[in-house]
């Protein structure tokens, strides 16, 4: 497989890419796909068997279980990040290494764990996103991996874009059975 096969299966909708200008619209679509990421996981794997929970996305990517389970673990990072940015003047963020808790035993729990954590965060996420005014929107925190800050306004971007990002790669493993060239 060539490097560029593996990096559309690994960015099956490409890269986060920060508007110029983050509007109303932007927001109100981001707030919208973080609402509706639980619904969406629920319709692509309830009917799933065991068997095709261990489909990969990628040749050596993720099953589709372990996805879903690190969406669960990214997202109750996400609101952290959020609340620690609006209670706080310019935190430093923790984080995590996303391939170690990938192999930890929680990720062989049935899927309903994550499920019921997905919708538990998202729907507070997504009443506190709605509430954010103009500055609060604005308001940052530094990620030590990047060494920059991020605005409240941007990360509401990148998690609805990893939001897409992974349901894409469960529909790509859906599509290939786990089964790659």
């Amino acid at each position: 497989m060539t490097k560029e096969e593996l990096y559309a299966l690994r960015f099956p909708i490409g890269e986060f890419i920060k508007p110029d200008k983050i509007t109303k619209e932007h927001l109100n679509d981001w707030v919208i796909t973080i609402e509706n990421f639980p619904l969406n996981i629920d319709s692509l794997i309830n009917s799933l068997n065991e068997h095709q929970l261990k489909y990969r996305y990628r040749p050596n990517g993720w099953t589709i279980k372990q996805v879903v389970h690190h969406c669960a673990d990214s997202h109750m990072n996400s609101i952290i990040r959020f609340k620690l940015a609006l209670t706080e003047d310019k935190p430093t963020i923790k984080p995590y290494f996303e391939d170690r808790f990938a192999n930890l035993e929680d990720y062989e729990a049935p899927m309903e764990t994550s499920q019921s954590i997905l919708k538990g965060v998202h729907k507070k996420l997504s009443i506190l996103l709605r509430s954010l005014n103009t500055d609060e929107l604005k308001r940052t925190f530094l990620h030590p991996d990047h060494g920059k800050y991020f605005t409240i306004a941007e990360t509401i971007g990148m998690y609805a874009w990893h939001s897409s990002h992974h349901l894409a790669h469960i529909k790509q493993a859906l599509k290939y059975e786990g089964n790659f060239k």
